[in-house]
């Protein structure tokens, strides 16, 4: 059969309704199973033009990394998307190619390397003790989302940015706005108005009195070194405060869910952690390709040309969508992949920070806010447990990230 058959052929008549919800938890919905067997697939999301899905390992980061899938041309298109507002430009990382995006990353990039994000871990320990030692003055029982998991990732990142401390609240509202899923196209356009105008306070503060941090930076690269416009520096700086701690906050809830119940052969994963702590960089890992945590987050790209693809032929024009949540538990690439194995050997790459040139900027920060994360809560808290039961925790439900509403816990 040639390419265009197999084009053809795979047309469905009727596409799959896609992103396939969970409705709580954090198993991997089945629908992603039977898939892995058959080309691409085709899905209809809730809003704009009808999709391929790609969920196999190879695929996804064959979409990730080819530079003919455009980022940018979703802009232009009636996008496949899970909420009524199409994403815009908005002159972030997120919505352009090559060679803008190597222009405007490269801003940043020297402060995301792994050797200047380890100079942070005594300041990431300071914080999360500090949290700690609230929750311990407080005593039991605690929500360690909202005591713990919001808090020291949000601190860290608007520390880093040069945030003042008196709006660390509307970073958050803001970002729980946008990253609902559900708020109305209204409310959205009302806050968005009211948090690019307080940006817009900050740069010029920053205008006035530069500061060590990474706000100083994009505006000097816009006002000295005219390599960045004023809509690109507000919009990166929205993309770093939003990316720079919604996923580590609901990671952190998620993780704990997963090591405070029994894993399979009733193992204590949080026993076995603290026995051997070495083993901690090793199982974050395993816990990052583990968790679905991208629900319908699936950003489009756009086929600039024909290209074969999964056995199929996208032709240009075409967007398609990926499940890295899909791609993490392909049986090809990583053996038993439905198992948490906390020391598994490390053969392949998970995609949980993407792949390529849009690899995610601050995947050191969030993997060592991880460790210290899980290194902190279980020197402090060794007898940490579950203060309600499995079925009464609350999941997020159709939203872009898998996660818990709260944490209830007691130590």
């Amino acid at each position: 059969m040639s390419l265009q058959q197999e084009h053809d052929s795979a047309q469905q008549p009727e596409p799959l309704a896609y992103p396939f919800w969970t409705t709580e938890g954090l198993g991997l919905h089945p629908d992603y199973r039977p898939l892995r067997d058959q080309p691409l697939a085709r899905v209809r999301l809730p809003y704009g033009e009808d999709a391929w899905l790609a969920t196999r390992h190879e695929d996804v980061r064959s979409v990730l990394s080819d530079t003919r899938f455009s980022l940018a041309e979703a802009v232009r298109r009636d996008q496949p998307r899970i909420s009524p507002m199409p994403r815009t430009g908005g002159g972030g990382l997120i919505s352009i190619d090559a060679p803008d995006h190597t222009r405007m990353r490269s801003l940043l990039s020297k402060e995301f390397t792994a050797r200047r994000i380890e100079l942070l871990r005594d300041r990431i320990r300071a914080i999360a003790d500090e949290l700690l030692d609230r929750m311990m003055e407080t005593g039991p029982p605690a929500d360690l989302v909202e005591n713990f998991a919001f808090p020291l990732p949000m601190t860290l990142i608007c520390e880093l940015v040069g945030v003042p401390y008196a709006d660390h609240r509307h970073v958050r509202d803001w970002a729980d706005t946008v990253c609902s899923g559900s708020a109305p196209p209204q409310a959205i356009q009302r806050q968005a108005a009211e948090f690019f105008a307080l940006m817009g306070s900050w740069v010029e503060a920053r205008r006035r009195e530069p500061a060590d941090d990474l706000l100083t930076i994009l505006v000097q690269a816009c006002d000295r070194d005219k390599t960045i416009t004023e809509e690109e520096l507000t919009g990166v700086l929205n993309e770093l405060l939003v990316g720079g701690f919604v996923t580590t906050t609901n990671q952190i809830a998620n993780f704990f869910s997963l090591l405070l119940l029994p894993a399979e052969g009733d193992e204590d994963l949080l026993a076995r952690l603290r026995a051997q702590p070495g083993l901690v960089p090793k199982a974050v890992e395993e816990l990052l390709r583990y968790v679905p945590l991208l629900n319908g987050l699936t950003l489009p790209r756009y086929a600039m040309e024909d290209i074969e693809l999964g056995g199929v032929l996208v032709r240009a024009g075409e967007p398609v969508v990926i499940s890295q949540a899909a791609a993490n538990r392909d049986p090809d690439v990583f053996p038993d992949p439905d198992r948490l194995v906390l020391d598994r050997p490390v053969t392949a790459q998970h995609v949980s920070f993407g792949h390529g040139i849009h690899y995610c900027l601050g995947a050191h920060l969030a993997r060592l806010e991880l460790q210290v994360a899980l290194e902190q809560v279980m020197t402090r808290m060794p007898e940490l447990r579950l203060a309600v039961p499995v079925e009464e925790l609350r999941w997020r439900s159709k939203e872009f990230f898998s996660g818990l509403r709260e944490l209830p816990v007691s130590w």
